[in-house]
């Protein structure tokens, strides 16, 4: 029997038991619907979590302190040192304060960090709103939009602000707060943050104070490949260090335990279906088994009988998990549809929480394929092995 004629009766007995093969499909649709549904929420998750702490040059940054200076400090002979390193691509000085901010008639508190234009994507920080100030920008800022909760600036007047920071000028030590040099600026960029007050001045606009002393380094390496190696040589130099890259190794490690968890979740479900399908086409012999001995006794070898029942399993399999992926991804639309509905109307920000990769949706489908294989295989089996005359004598 030709391939394209076991396909074609396979078919046929879907249209004759309509309904039981519908509800047998719709139940593999179940299984690899839920997940689909549930391994693209994991990956998802993670896609938006990641994206919030790192971006391509913050993975290849280190931050560097001293474990010899009191509270870390870095000095410009360890940034002159620390130069000619191999595999360090750029070193950015770090400077953090506490200052006084005055703006809009109003006084507070806020962290101060004097830095170089490069920082933002070593330290992986978006802009939300605005902009970030460039190299040799003097007059511009950035802030978080808790800064402008505490000097009651509107999120969407921001732009050209002005606001004036206490700056420590202190030339010997970035802790010595006996020295204060007012500075105004104006804000430019905005960072989503209603926990940290936060503001960001360009390293060009303090040069004259004369830093000799800064709070910690970020430091990129050229690749991948040189991360180890020159943190071994920091550290061997009596530096701490610490990476980007290992939390986000952690965060990675997390949702791989997640991902498993939902996916036995799905996996119940599957097996649930699996087992109705089998049933399915123990069922189908059963009521076949006449109709067997017939195409027996025109001259169909076990072999055909056999590749028909495994035929009809696989198509079904088939078909539940191409249904299972459509019916995931427009569970999964929906869902994120309503989130990001109920984000723009409370003012939240709007994130896509499901994603999932190309392989998966293959992977998905061939594996819904290989269940129909297995839970079909031993029904086929039993068919091919029934004798023409037993079987046209069964009722």
């Amino acid at each position: 029997m030709l391939p394209l004629d076991i396909i074609k009766l396979a078919s046929r007995s879907f249209r004759n038991n309509r309904l039981r093969t519908f509800l047998t499909v719709l139940g593999i649709n179940v299984g690899i619907g839920a997940i689909f549904f549930l391994v693209s929420l994991g990956y998802g998750v993670q896609k938006v979590v990641l994206e919030q702490i790192a971006t391509s040059d913050s993975l290849l940054s280190l931050d560097v302190i001293s474990e010899n200076n009191p509270g870390g400090i870095v000095t410009s002979e360890d940034l002159e040192s620390l130069q000619g390193v191999d595999g360090i691509a750029r070193i950015s000085p770090v400077i953090l304060q506490k200052n006084t901010i005055r703006g809009n008639g109003f006084t507070s508190e806020a962290k101060v960090s004097i830095i170089d234009p490069d920082f933002f994507k070593l330290e992986g920080i978006n802009a939300y709103k605005g902009e970030f100030f460039g190299e040799g920008e003097m007059e511009n800022i950035v802030v978080t939009t808790a800064v402008l909760n505490l000097l009651r600036i509107d999120e969407n007047d921001f732009l050209g602000k002005e606001i004036e920071i206490s700056v420590v000028g202190a030339k010997e030590n970035v802790n010595d707060t006996d020295n204060f040099v007012e500075r105004k600026y104006k804000i430019g960029g905005l960072i989503e943050s209603t926990s940290q007050s936060n503001i960001y001045v360009p390293n060009s606009s303090v040069t004259d104070l004369g830093f000799t002393h800064f709070s910690k380094l970020k430091v990129k390496v050229k690749n991948d490949g040189e991360i180890n190696p020159v943190r071994n040589t920091l550290i061997e130099k009596g530096y701490f260090v610490s990476a980007i890259s290992d939390t986000v190794e952690q965060t990675r490690k997390v949702f791989v335990v997640i991902r498993r968890t939902l996916l036995s979740f799905g996996f119940l479900a599957l097996a649930v279906s699996a087992i109705g399908m089998f049933n399915t086409m123990t069922i189908a012999l059963l009521e076949r088994t006449q109709e067997i001995a017939i195409m027996k006794s025109l001259g169909a070898s076990p072999a055909d009988i056999w590749s028909l029942f495994l035929a009809e399993s696989v198509l079904i399999g088939f078909l539940g998990g191409l249904m299972g992926v459509i019916s995931g991804y427009g569970l999964s639309e929906l869902v994120n549809f309503g989130i990001k509905l109920l984000a723009r109307n409370f003012g939240g920000v709007e994130v896509d929480l499901f994603f999932v990769p190309l392989w998966f949706v293959a992977f998905v489908i061939i594996f819904s394929t290989v269940i129909g294989l297995v839970t079909g295989f031993y029904p086929s089996k039993r068919a091919a092995k029934l004798k023409p005359l037993e079987a046209l004598r069964y009722k």
